[in-house]
C-alpha cells in the first residue's frame, strides 16, 4: 500500500514538473502542434548535421519537428487498461497521429520549411514498428547519458513494474534518434487514408 502510494506521488510529481517544463520549453520553439497522443515542436537545429538514408542533410539552422508523446494520456490509459493493452492502444494512436502530421507537412504553411521529424525514445523496437522511422545512435556522448538517465526515470515512474522492468532490459534501454526526412514521410503515409488537419490542431475521424 505504501509503495503503491510512492508511485503515485512520484507520477503526479513527474508531471507537475513536466508541465513546467513544457511551458519553457515553448520559448525554446517557433510552433507546437498537438496531434492526438503526439506533440510537434517547430525548432532550429542544433549541434552536428544529421544525414538521413535518402540523402536529406540536416545542419545546424534547419528547422525540424521534435516529437514528443503525452505522457499523462499514457499513464491514464495505465492506470485504467493495464501496461500490455496499453502499448497496443499506444501504437495504434501514434500510428494515427504520425498520419496527421504527414499531412500537416504537406498542407500546412507551418511545416512548408520543416526538414525532418525527429524523436528521442527508449522504446525503439516495439512502439514505432511499421511507422518507417530511420534509427541513428546520438552522437553527442553526453547528451546520450544524460537522455538515458532521464528516460529510464521517465519509464521507471510511468511503468507499474518500474525499476524491476528496467533492471531485466539495461543493455536494451538505450536512447536513439528516430527519423523521417521530409519526404520518406509523406512517402510512407500516402497511401494511407489522409485525415484533414488545420493549422496547429489535430481534427479527430
Amino acid at each position: 500500500m505504501l509503495l503503491r502510494l510512492l508511485k503515485s506521488f512520484m507520477q503526479a510529481t513527474w508531471l507537475v514538473w513536466e508541465r513546467g517544463f513544457d511551458y519553457i520549453s515553448r520559448f525554446s520553439s517557433l510552433h507546437t502542434s498537438h496531434f492526438g497522443i503526439c506533440k510537434v515542436m517547430i525548432k532550429k537545429h542544433q549541434g552536428e548535421s544529421i544525414v538521413c538514408a535518402d540523402s536529406t542533410i540536416i545542419e545546424k539552422g534547419d528547422l525540424v519537428g521534435e516529437l514528443h508523446l503525452n505522457n499523462k494520456m499514457i499513464l491514464t490509459m495505465i492506470k485504467s487498461q493495464g501496461s500490455d493493452r496499453t502499448a497496443l492502444m499506444t501504437t495504434r494512436l501514434v500510428r494515427k497521429s504520425m498520419q496527421q502530421i504527414s499531412e500537416a507537412f504537406t498542407s500546412q504553411s507551418t511545416f512548408s520549411q520543416v526538414k525532418a521529424l525527429i524523436g528521442i525514445t527508449l522504446l525503439h523496437r516495439g512502439l514505432t514498428h511499421g511507422l518507417g522511422f530511420e534509427r541513428q545512435p546520438m552522437k553527442s556522448r553526453l547528451l546520450q547519458r544524460i537522455t538515458t538517465a532521464y528516460l529510464r526515470l521517465l519509464l521507471s515512474v510511468l511503468h507499474p513494474e518500474g525499476k524491476n522492468r528496467i533492471g531485466r532490459r539495461t543493455e536494451q534501454l538505450i536512447p536513439m534518434m528516430l527519423i523521417h526526412s521530409r519526404s520518406s514521410l509523406t512517402n510512407h503515409f500516402k497511401t494511407v487514408k489522409r485525415v484533414p488537419v488545420q493549422d496547429g490542431m489535430c481534427v479527430h475521424e
